[in-house]
């Protein structure tokens, strides 16, 4: 007989899954653990002290919390889940089982490379690691290692796309799977610049192999990759919104050819748009600056066929289940349901995130923002939200699948998504008004001299928001502790795969054909760089020298 606790059978994908599950979720956990203390800084009460000597500064918590949440957590949760979902959605094996598991600890061994010095204070440099701040080579090493382990996974999903269209070729690519597809493909696309800058100025610099580096150049390079990174994050809870969540409603999704009309917009508009980070940046022309803002602009267009596709996926199940009016039919979503609500409120979160997005990406506008407080609030709308707390509201019903388990607790979930959408309401306001006012972000205020009276109320609720932020956080490790651990009840979990009322048969040829749409990407980014990349790279001198500032 088999044990009452026993493990499913998984197979080796589901393996796979929860090996990078195991790494995400821990290195959320620390990196949310040290955001109290940030939050809590602001509001008055400096708790740094008691960290000593594991933290060395307010900066040194910053940096961790920032690279372990924004880049680790990431990364590892979206390359351990889409390969899940082609693989489930394609129904067969990932190609190369041994390269997908290569690639794993590849990624697992850059990351522990990048947090050797992160954890030592040798890499207090904040997850945007400007220049002239200089971190040990084995941070900038480990995470290129952890980009390059990325590609190999947009390897693994081409190959066996690959080996699927061979077996299908007259059908349409499920759906799921193509949208993981277009994720990793344009995140190769994007994160070649992130990769110049680290191993031909970073690496050697860092090294010594050069005496010097250019803050110009290497904030192009990274804001090359550093918006379109925003998409690699959000790309997989679309997927969910898109795939999952309408079933999970009780409906269908809307419409597939839109789903994949969206996708195509955002690999062929996400990397363009870099500028909109340097509006302030002398040595780039205001014309291209311009034309970044535009192409920012028109990248919020498939966010807005998503909301419109989306909303009507979730009307389409809350009708089938009793729902009536204009507006009134949202009650009558399944809200007991811990996974659809987090992903639910998430969404509603993201469309202020969203609004708030349109300030950043103005090229007048923005300069009341720029590097204030409003960008942290932004980051933790979009970031922080649609995307936490969606990958949250999906281990719901994933952590019970590769278990074979029911949730520990749905009520403690519940309680858990709406403490994170309450207290993220909270602190992300609150940061919003205090860029209005004018405060700086990346900045230990609580220690800054020219701290103004106005701002007291809203630093105050910094620190509300970031402690309900913080014990929402903690309930949800709980319930996946002991989900993991304690839960005894088998569940039937399977994939919540939804149907489409207008399906991929309705979509014309061109939406599951590749090269035309990598070739528009192509000439985009060769029109919004080029100039500006020759320029730099051709003319820019290296002799500005390192400083460790913490």
């Amino acid at each position: 007989m088999t044990p009452a606790n026993a493990a499913p059978d998984l197979t080796p994908e589901d393996r796979l899954t929860a090996a990078y599950l195991i790494v995400a979720l821990v290195s959320l956990f620390v990196g949310v653990s040290l955001g109290i203390f940030q939050a809590l800084e602001h509001a008055g009460i400096n708790l740094y002290p008691w960290l000593l000597p594991v933290i060395k500064s307010y900066y040194h918590g910053l940096s961790l919390h920032g690279v372990l949440n924004v880049l680790v957590f990431t990364t590892f949760f979206i390359s351990g889940f889409l390969q899940f979902i082609a693989a489930r959605s394609l129904r067969m094996p990932l190609w190369n089982r041994g390269l997908a598991w290569a690639t794993f600890w590849l990624m697992t061994g850059g990351l522990i490379l990048a947090a050797i010095p992160l954890l030592g204070n040798a890499a207090t440099v904040l997850f945007t690691f400007y220049p002239p701040m200089k971190a040990h080579w084995a941070f900038y090493v480990g995470l290129t290692l952890v980009v390059v382990a990325t590609w190999l996974v947009t390897l693994t999903l081409v190959f066996t796309y690959r080996a699927w269209r061979a077996r299908n070729p007259e059908v349409r690519t499920p759906l799921p799977a193509w949208m993981a597809l277009v994720t990793f493909v344009m995140w190769t696309i994007a994160s070649l610049g992130l990769a110049a800058e680290m191993l031909f100025m970073m690496i050697p610099w860092s090294l010594g192999m050069v005496a010097g580096t250019d803050a110009l150049l290497a904030r192009v390079l990274f804001w090359y990759t550093g918006h379109p990174i925003v998409y690699f994050w959000l790309l997989p809870a679309y997927i969910s919104w898109y795939t999952l969540v309408p079933r999970q409603a009780g409906g269908k999704i809307f419409s597939d050819p839109l789903a994949r009309v969206s996708f195509l917009f955002l690999l062929v508009l996400s990397t363009p748009v870099g500028f909109h980070h340097q509006f302030t940046d002398p040595g780039i022309g205001e014309g291209w600056k311009l034309l970044h803002a535009l192409f920012t602009f028109a990248v919020f267009f498939p966010s807005l066929l998503t909301f419109f596709s989306v909303v009507a996926s979730l009307e389409n199940g809350a009708r089938a289940r009793g729902g009536r009016g204009w507006v009134a039919w949202f009650g009558k979503l399944p809200w007991g349901d811990p996974s659809l609500a987090a992903q639910v409120l998430a969404m509603v979160l993201f469309a202020f995130g969203g609004i708030g997005g349109l300030i950043n990406a103005s090229l007048t506008m923005n300069l009341v923002v720029h590097n204030t407080a409003w960008v942290v609030g932004h980051f933790h709308l979009t970031v922080g939200t649609a995307v936490t707390l969606t990958f949250m509201g999906i281990t719901y019903w994933l952590v019970p699948l590769l278990r074979g388990r029911r949730l520990w607790s749905r009520r403690l979930a519940l309680a858990q998504a709406w403490s994170w959408f309450v207290g993220m309401a909270i602190f992300s306001n609150a940061q919003h008004r205090l860029g209005l006012m004018g405060m700086p972000r990346r900045t230990m205020i609580g220690a800054a001299p020219y701290v103004q009276p106005e701002w007291q109320s809203a630093l105050a609720l910094v620190g509300i928001g970031g402690t309900i932020l913080f014990v929402s956080a903690m309930l949800y490790f709980a319930n996946m502790v002991l989900t993991v651990a304690a839960s005894r009840e088998p569940a039937a979990v399977e994939v919540p795969f939804a149907q489409a009322l207008s399906g991929p048969e309705h979509a014309p040829a061109i939406l599951d054909r590749w090269r035309p749409w990598l070739v528009l990407a192509g000439v985009l980014i060769a029109i919004a760089y080029g100039p500006t990349m020759i320029r730099l790279v051709t003319t820019t001198p290296f002799t500005t020298p390192g400083f460790r500032v913490w």
